[in-house]
């Protein structure tokens, strides 16, 4: 896989080893299981995945280097590179501005652009409005677009199946910056409709089967399916894709529940589905799959608590904390900054979206067990501070140069 020029202040040679470590002894990514680091009186068990994702530090190192190659030029980003809020204010510090919030309400107007500016799109993509109206004022925008591959590979998915004749159902969040952004460049081909998460998807199938009348389709779906929109016509062939930074396992579960009531509906033998429902499996992406299932097999560990590193409004991140929170405390934290002394952390509440200061956090026994990961956005750097300041907090703990 390629290698990225990103800002040294990002990376940690100390995960960096362990990576390369894990990496050599599994090159066919098949074990799971986490790694121990014993630090005496703490024990942290790290994730097989975690961290900066190929198309974060694609994002990052075409960001910086157009600040490196266009100094004096007005630089702007469309929207926050990633959901990393240490990123986004190293950018900010280096010049660069936010055209839009993360909700997309403008923060600086359109009209305020000239065509010798350069704007940034965020790894998250963008819409076919939006580039439409950059265009018009004359900004390039495909030498600064940042949009994942993985993204992308969502968009020809959808364009594909759409030529087929299939209707697109998207599982994303409906304001997150990706779920818009696909919608658009799937709407231009195909009736679309976002849905957020499986009651969502029931209810849709309560639809498809009759047991709700369509003229009630806009309480439960309004403002995101296609101006034109049929739901008795335009979901009898449906594919469904998804905002990459989902719960793979969700997408797929309410894949699964819509195929189902496809072929119930039908009366489909099962070499019949496919003309009613287009398989998008290979849309699901290897990151935020890879890190999900790496959860998934750190939290078979025995541990007194987790904690998951990210940006607040980090959907994958939360994502991770969704499931670590199943089994144990759970402490979403975005840098070492917030465990605020031995006995006290400020985490983060991603349902609420409110912040909370934990006292006594961390158990009063000889050995304190601790799962850790972090989000696809979140620099290694972080993950090591954070360890770091573990160590120094934890009585008798091992220094990571000790370890």
């Amino acid at each position: 896989m390629k290698q990225f020029s990103i800002p040294a202040r990002y990376r940690s040679p100390f995960i960096a080893d362990i990576k390369k470590q894990r990496k050599e002894a599994d090159k066919l990514k098949k074990d799971y299981s986490p790694t121990t680091l014993d630090l005496g009186t703490l024990q942290i068990k790290l994730a097989r995945h975690f961290g900066f994702c190929y198309g974060v530090e694609n994002a990052i190192e075409i960001a910086f280097e157009t600040i490196a190659q266009n100094q004096g030029k007005r630089i702007y980003l469309l929207s926050e590179m990633i959901h990393n809020p240490i990123v986004n204010e190293d950018l900010l510090a280096s010049g660069l501005q936010f055209l839009m919030d993360t909700k997309g309400n403008m923060l600086i107007p359109f009209e305020d652009l000239k065509a010798d500016d350069i704007v940034i799109i965020p790894a998250f993509g963008t819409t076919l409005a939006i580039e439409e109206k950059l265009r018009a004022i004359g900004i390039q925008i495909e030498k600064y677009n940042t949009t994942c591959p993985f993204v992308e590979k969502v968009w020809n998915r959808a364009e594909q199946i759409a030529q087929k004749g299939y209707s697109i159902v998207v599982h994303g969040k409906p304001t997150h910056e990706e779920t818009r952004a696909t919608f658009s460049h799937s709407d231009v081909h195909a009736p679309t409709l976002v849905i957020n998460d499986m009651e969502e998807a029931i209810i849709l199938g309560e639809y498809m089967k009759g047991q709700r009348d369509y003229q009630d389709f806009d309480t439960h779906f309004k403002d995101r399916y296609s101006p034109h929109f049929n739901p008795e016509k335009d979901l009898e062939k449906i594919g469904v894709v998804n905002q990459t930074t989902m719960l793979a396992t969700d997408t797929q579960a309410i894949a699964d529940y819509l195929k189902q009531v496809i072929t119930d509906k039908n009366g489909l033998e099962p070499d019949k589905v496919s003309a009613f429902f287009a398989d998008t499996r290979d849309t699901l992406c290897y990151a935020t799959n890879d890190n999900q299932t790496a959860v998934r097999a750190l939290l078979e560990e025995e541990a007194d608590l987790a904690i998951v590193i990210g940006g607040r409004n980090s959907s994958n991140s939360s994502h991770l904390v969704e499931l670590c929170e199943e089994k144990l405390p759970t402490y979403f934290i975005q840098s070492e900054a917030d465990i605020l002394s031995a006995t006290a952390i400020r985490g983060y509440n991603w349902r609420t979206h409110e912040e909370y200061v934990q006292e006594n956090f961390l158990p009063q026994k000889d050995q304190v067990r601790i799962l850790m990961t972090s989000g696809a956005s979140c620099p290694d750097a972080i993950v090591e501070a954070v360890i770091s300041k573990l160590t120094e907090l934890v009585s008798g703990a091992k220094s990571l140069t000790e370890s």
